[in-house]
């Protein structure tokens, strides 16, 4: 973690309290967004959100935009304090405030596995047996766990859908069999129901 990127160490206080909000041009590269954890490329505009804890006191730094669709209640403070210096040009807030609504509307919509659609490009491959699925054809998406050291999270795959069966008995698969028809039903909305039906007959009889 970079210099820039971690609160400020050591026992001495500042002299002067810092603000809560700080809206700048990055003077660097070397600081990473603690929304999206991509590197803030020097001269992007960027939101440092104070934090005081028991190493110190210094910035969390953000993508302005970023902050906007994950924090906007932090950007709304920073500009009704005017946390940046004088010269430095930001945008609206109204324009950052579209930002969060898009962000909003498509936390929304996101649904979660089991669907099914139809695969779009033919270039995907099973997640079970690693064969490609054609293009136009049904896939079953379901949810897969993977492990990130001690941390576990579940992540969206593609499978076949003559596939469904197996990759339910893995034991990584977080999609239970226990009402999978009923839920690929109500999910896979703007399917054509043949297509639904050709799935559903490809997956066939679920213990």
């Amino acid at each position: 973690m970079s210099a820039e990127d971690a609160p400020t160490g050591g026992v001495e206080e500042p002299a002067e309290p810092l603000p809560p909000y700080k809206l700048e041009r990055a003077r660097s590269s070397r600081s990473r967004c603690r929304s999206c954890r991509r590197a803030i490329e020097k001269g992007a505009l960027r939101l440092g959100i104070l934090l005081e804890g028991p190493y110190g006191t210094g910035y969390l730094w953000h993508h302005l935009s970023c902050a906007a669709k994950r924090r906007f209640e932090d950007v709304e403070a920073a500009y009704a304090e005017r946390a940046w210096e004088e010269g430095v040009e930001v945008p609206p807030l109204e324009d950052l405030r579209e930002l969060e609504e898009k962000a909003r509307e498509a936390k929304a919509k996101k649904k979660d596995p089991p669907w099914i659609e139809l695969d779009p490009s033919g270039r995907a491959k099973c997640k079970h047996c690693g064969e490609p699925i054609a293009k136009g054809s049904p896939r079953v998406v379901l949810l897969r766990e993977v492990t990130f050291g001690n941390q576990s999270r579940g992540t969206p795959i593609h499978v076949h859908p003559r596939c469904v069966a197996a990759e339910l008995r893995a034991e990584d698969c977080r999609t239970e069999a226990d009402g999978l028809e009923d839920l690929l039903r109500a999910s896979s909305e703007g399917l054509a129901p043949e297509d639904l039906a050709r799935a559903l007959d490809a997956i066939g009889a679920l213990e």
